[in-house]
């Protein structure tokens, strides 16, 4: 029998303990109360929007807590959609038209998004929107899409069906998944120019789970289940065409700037979720630590700098905020 080196039996063992032997990552509360799942960062990284109201507030509003907890101030007095870099707000009617404002000086404009939201480009100002059908199963239901200039007319760019928008990847190109007819079995990820119409298909499955854009555009993660051997997993994909890669894990993920990304592991034994990160440069993981708790239902957001993680706490219903390494 062939003897395995003793190095290569520790460094196996190493890797294979690495979330068990995991550091507690320091956080603090921010928010306490259960009053607000669904924070969100503000684009500064400095603060965290949250939606409250009577009683624990004044009035119903979007207010925001400063990362360290210390200063709770109200940041928008009416309710709605806002844009991620908070230029825009979206305010849905009761009929087709949602109107859109320009936060700096109160210009407006109608688009026919029937009150959903709308897609942002990164400089905002472009975006994008869908139009379904009302009726039927999902799986067969025209998805239309919608691409716009700022104060400009809506034009329809695609339909699909059973799917809809994963999100811009530039200025002009949207990546999208969907059908390309109710019949199909299978859906497709695919990339579309709105100014030319060239499209490319980057991949097919029954369906796509957690599409996620990286900061840049330049790759797309997602999730594959139920399918084939061959084609369920954790994939990584870059979005101008090239070889995918597999990753081995499965959890909840979140990019943390344009090389690196966060996951979280499933810990079905209700131990405290771990952080690790993935350098796609160098295709290498490590443990960041664990968080001492769990996440409540994959309420957890990474600051736009990459510099802190905000969770909601299954213990406690606070939120927290943990400073990465």
């Amino acid at each position: 029998m062939k003897r395995v080196p003793f190095k290569r039996v520790w460094a196996l063992a190493l890797a294979l303990s690495a979330s068990s032997l995991a550091a507690t990552l320091p956080s603090r509360a921010v928010l306490s109360g259960t009053c607000c799942p669904g924070a969100v960062w503000t684009p500064d990284s400095q603060a965290l929007l949250f939606l409250d109201g009577p009683p624990a507030r004044p009035t119903t509003g979007i207010y925001q807590v400063s990362a360290d907890g210390e200063t709770v101030t109200r940041r928008f007095s009416s309710v709605a959609f806002f844009s991620p870099k908070l230029r825009w707000a979206v305010r849905p009617g009761t009929g087709e038209n949602t109107v859109i404002e320009r936060l700096a000086d109160g210009r407006r404009f109608t688009l026919p998004t029937r009150g959903g939201d709308v897609t942002w480009t990164a400089s905002e100002n472009r975006l994008a929107f869908t139009r379904s059908d009302t009726a039927g199963n999902f799986d067969r239901r025209a998805t239309r899409v919608f691409a716009a200039d700022v104060f400009g007319s809506p034009r329809q760019v695609a339909t699909l069906y059973g799917g809809g928008i994963s999100g811009w990847l530039n200025e002009n190109v949207l990546l999208l998944n969907g059908k390309r007819s109710p019949g199909n079995r299978d859906r497709e990820l695919f990339t579309l120019d709105t100014r030319t119409g060239a499209r490319r298909s980057l991949a097919t499955a029954l369906s796509f789970r957690g599409v996620s854009v990286s900061p840049d555009g330049s790759r797309v993660i997602y999730y594959v289940a139920f399918d084939s051997a061959a084609r369920n997993g954790l994939w990584l994909r870059p979005t101008s065409g090239g070889t995918p890669r597999k990753l081995d894990a499965f959890g909840s993920y979140r990019w943390r700037d344009a090389r690196r990304l966060l996951l979280i592991p499933l810990r079905a034994d209700g131990s405290p979720h771990v952080l690790r990160e993935y350098n796609v440069g160098t295709n290498a993981w490590r443990t960041l630590g664990d968080l001492g708790d769990q996440v409540r239902q994959g309420d957890w957001n990474v600051s736009p700098d990459g510099e802190r993680v905000s969770y909601l706490s299954a213990r406690d219903g606070n939120v927290r905020v943990v400073e990465l390494p």
